[in-house]
């Protein structure tokens, strides 16, 4: 039986890029960090507070899971902003949200009351976007 999730994956289109936007803009820790075999590497980060909730920071190549055309087809999806990481939770979203507009995160949605709580919607530096939620 499954009793949870470990690892979800964010597409990013450089993988040291994404790790400072991570770790020194959004706080987050690194998990993992190494090179297996082929040279592809295994990135996570997680949130402080959530070690047991892994976000592979994963550059779209060629290789054994993706095609060369698929990993094109990836990296351009990533750059129109088609692509989500989620939705991270805080306590204070109005609080967050200028503190991360003060460490340079671009937000296209401040925060706004909204039926399930409070929503700003934000992107990551790979394009990317995140909402984050106050409930």
């Amino acid at each position: 039986m499954i009793t949870s999730i470990a690892h979800a994956t964010i597409y990013v289109l450089d993988q040291e890029e994404a790790l400072d936007f991570y770790q020194n803009k959004l706080g987050f820790e690194v998990g993992d960090d190494m090179k297996v075999e082929g040279g592809f590497r295994w990135l996570t980060v997680h949130p402080k507070s959530k070690p047991q909730l892994q976000l592979v920071l994963a550059e779209p190549k060629e290789g054994p899971l993706l095609s060369k055309d698929a990993a094109e087809k990836i990296r351009s999806l990533i750059a129109e902003g088609a692509f989500g990481a989620g939705v991270f939770e805080t306590e204070n979203c109005h609080k967050t949200y200028e503190e991360l507009v003060a460490k340079g995160v671009e937000f296209t949605q401040l925060p706004t009351k909204q039926l399930y709580g409070v929503e700003a919607m934000a992107i990551d530096n790979s394009g990317n976007w995140f909402s984050l939620v106050e409930r």
